[in-house]
């Protein structure tokens, strides 16, 4: 019988502390209490370390978010130094150091016009800060009915009142309510799902009529804004067809209707550029909400970057006297906004754009490799983002359908192997720190590779494949 330990016994209480006091996100509430969760004690490079030691390759880069890797001292010495110096201060009356010059550094990097930046505490309030502002923007400017906002199904834009009414993901509105009334749902972009029968040419042109009938269902004079994520990320890596992006954008000019890039998730070097928007896509936005990658992960920062245009529009004489009463206790936040500055700088110095430019061909080849695996039925991506999407037939395309937990089951197989990976019902999505490098990514695709076979294998011995 093996020894009980000091460090069994923390363990032992972390796992019931965890099950018995912690309300997670997203939350199994059949399974309350009785999670076996792997509790993370460490992390080095891409790695994170479970509670036994074991190191494991951190596919989701923790959420889409560590691009810079763990234990970067860089990092850790600026949020030290920065809580030393100042740990604090009241963004409603007071300004700091950190707080401008990362507005300034954002401002510089930014697209087209986007020069006025509001700091929030996360992607969720980025995007709810950006809702607020297109409904004050137009009262402000006398047409109080040009409120609705255009989203996408299988979209995600937040957690918070408003920017969960925005999100299409139907598994994530079970027993909520939400504000239908300010939001207007456009088909999902999903081609490998919804585009049978038709080229993806075709699919994209049905894309586009269904939102010129849409405005002119509502109305233009009704429509405020439409959001768009570049690639949807938490929806499943979905990758609009080519083109389908700027001729929304085109289309919401002609319409003045406003155009908000959710880059919460593409920001900050996902697909090898400080925001795909206009690098990868072709558009400039009016607004650009983003997060995650802006400090790497390793503090919460949000932000919502607005243009100069609309900036103007509603400032000095065009202020009416009012004022934008929207913010939060941790706007502008000393210390994130340090750890900001110095994610950013660190990107400069090590060349990481260029890096993920180089590596994320192989990413891309390797994933795309795994469609030889009968059970996957659709990988995509761009940069160093991806999507296996996994299916129990030829014929099924619904990654919703949760009977069979494919990617419980393939995360289990590559947890074992050493690759933690980020399931989705039946899809596993990727999103490795961005400092992996090509052996790196052989090892991880390596790794995916047994677990896909391996839940392939056991689908059939239960008789669920259907083949």
């Amino acid at each position: 019988m093996a020894l009980d330990t000091g460090l069994d016994r923390e363990l032992s209480a972390i796992r019931a502390y965890d099950n018995v006091h912690w309300f997670h996100p997203w939350e199994n509430l059949p399974q309350a209490g009785q999670q076996n969760r792997t509790i993370v004690t460490r992390g080095e490079g891409i790695h994170i370390y479970d509670e036994t030691g074991r190191k494991l390759i951190d596919g989701p880069g923790g959420m889409w978010c560590v691009q810079v890797g763990y234990g970067n001292a860089e990092i850790v010495m600026a949020i030290a130094e920065q809580a030393m110096v100042m740990p604090y201060n009241n963004p409603f009356g007071t300004a700091s150091g950190p707080a401008a010059k990362l507005c300034r550094k954002l401002a510089e990097i930014a697209p087209g016009d986007l020069d006025h930046v509001f700091l929030t505490t996360g992607g969720s309030t980025a995007v709810d800060t950006a809702a607020r502002f297109v409904h004050f923007y137009n009262n402000i400017r006398g047409r109080p009915t040009k409120k609705i906002i255009l989203a996408r199904e299988d979209s995600y834009h937040g957690s918070t009142y408003l920017s969960a009414s925005l999100s299409g993901k139907v598994g994530n509105k079970s027993h909520f309510d939400h504000d239908a009334r300010l939001v207007d749902f456009l088909p999902s972009a999903n081609y490998y799902r919804f585009g049978k029968g038709k080229t993806e040419a075709e699919f994209c042109d049905g894309l586009i009529q269904a939102l010129r009938d849409r405005i002119k269902e509502l109305g233009a004079e009704n429509i405020g804004a439409f959001i768009a994520e570049p690639i949807q990320a938490s929806g499943g890596v979905i990758v609009a067809p080519e083109g389908y992006l700027k001729r929304t954008y085109d289309i919401c000019r002609e319409h003045d209707i406003l155009y908000v890039s959710d880059e919460v998730v593409t920001g900050f070097g996902r697909l090898g550029h400080w925001f795909a928007s206009k690098d990868v896509f072709g558009i400039e936005p009016d607004i650009i909400t983003c997060a995650k990658g802006l400090t790497s992960g390793y503090l919460p920062l949000g932000a919502a970057i607005v243009s100069k245009r609309l900036y103007a529009d509603i400032t000095n004489d065009n202020a009416k006297g009012s004022y934008f009463a929207n913010g939060y206790t941790y706007s502008g936040h000393p210390v994130s906004s340090a750890c900001a500055l110095k994610n950013i700088e660190v990107f400069e110095k090590t060349g990481l754009l260029e890096h993920v430019r180089k590596v994320a061909p192989l990413f891309q080849a390797r994933m795309r490799a795994l469609k030889s695996i009968p059970i996957v039925g659709d990988v995509r991506g761009m940069g160093l983002v991806g999507c296996v999407d996994c299916r129990v037939s030829t014929d099924d395309t619904d990654p919703w359908n949760p009977r069979h937990k494919l990617g419980a089951r393939i995360d289990r197989h590559c947890n074992a192997l050493g690759l933690l990976v980020r399931p989705i019902i039946n899809m596993c999505v990727f999103s490795p720190p961005l400092i992996i490098t090509e052996a790196q990514i052989e090892e991880m695709f390596a790794i995916l590779e047994k677990g896909l076979k391996a839940t392939m294998d056991e689908l059939v011995r239960e008789g669920i494949w259907k083949g």
